[in-house]
C-alpha cells in the first residue's frame, strides 16, 4: 500500500499526538511501509507558521525535512497530471491544499491517510 500523509496527519505523527488514531500509528510505524508527504502539506505548515497559526520547535524549512528523515517518509512534488486533475474534482472541500492531495492520490494511487470526513467524500483511497 502506497501512503499519502494528509498534513494533520503529519503534524500528529511529529508531535506524538494521540489525536493519531491507532491504526494509522501502526501503519506509519511498519517498516518500509511506503509513504509520502506531498510539498502541497510543507506549503500549507510554512504558510499556516508564517501566519502565526502554527506553532513549531524549529522553522518550516527544518522541521518538515527532519520528520520525514525520522520516519522514513519520500517527498511528492508537485506534478502537471495531478494540478490539472484538480479541475476534475468537484467542489466538496473547500480548503485548495486539500483538494490538492485528493488530486495527487487519485493521479498517483495513493491512499491518504486522513480523519478528515470531506476528503472521504471524493474518489481517494482514505484510511484513518
Amino acid at each position: 500500500m502506497k501512503l499519502l500523509l494528509d498534513t494533520c496527519t503529519l503534524l500528529w505523527l511529529a508531535r506524538g499526538d494521540r489525536s493519531l488514531s491507532p491504526s494509522a500509528r501502526d501503519l506509519l510505524s511498519r517498516p518500509k511501509v511506503d509513504a509520502r508527504v506531498s510539498v502541497v502539506s510543507a506549503w500549507e505548515i510554512a504558510i499556516k507558521h508564517g501566519l502565526g497559526r502554527l506553532p513549531l520547535p524549529a522553522p518550516p524549512a527544518e522541521f518538515v525535512p527532519a520528520v520525514r528523515r525520522r520516519y522514513g517518509l519520500a517527498s511528492l512534488e508537485i506534478d502537471e497530471d495531478s494540478a490539472l486533475h484538480v479541475a476534475k474534482l468537484p467542489r466538496l472541500h473547500g480548503d485548495p491544499f486539500d483538494r490538492m492531495l485528493v488530486s495527487q492520490a487519485i493521479v498517483h494511487g495513493l491512499t491518504i491517510v486522513t480523519p478528515d470526513p470531506q476528503v472521504t467524500r471524493y474518489p481517494a483511497r482514505t484510511i484513518w
